[in-house]
């Protein structure tokens, strides 16, 4: 298994799938692929909160939206070296 991007604290983890263009596909297989087994895969960090996020330049149909729902941080770029979470305030982060 793989991940794109991995960030971690002293008790928490966010794992991060890259696409230039993100589909609902692409969130459901960062989910399924990565984030449910990644435990199994990486045993050094079964002691931390494990967190997901995608980041993109275009976003299919909603599929921003679909990630946001299942719980994803979702980043996406805007404009030069600038990366933006586009999470509001309400937002929850599912722990996997």
């Amino acid at each position: 298994m793989e991940t794109d991007i991995l960030l971690t604290d002293a008790d928490s983890l966010v794992a991060v799938e890259v696409k230039t263009t993100l589909g609902v596909q692409d969130v459901d297989g960062h989910i399924e692929n990565h984030l449910k087994p990644f435990k199994k895969f990486f045993p050094e960090y079964k002691d931390k909160k494990v967190y997901g996020a995608v980041a993109y330049i275009h976003a299919e149909e909603n599929a921003d939206r679909y990630a946001y729902k299942n719980g994803l941080f979702v980043l996406t770029f805007s404009g030069k070296d600038t990366v933006k979470i586009k999470n509001d305030r309400k937002f929850v982060p599912k722990e996997w």
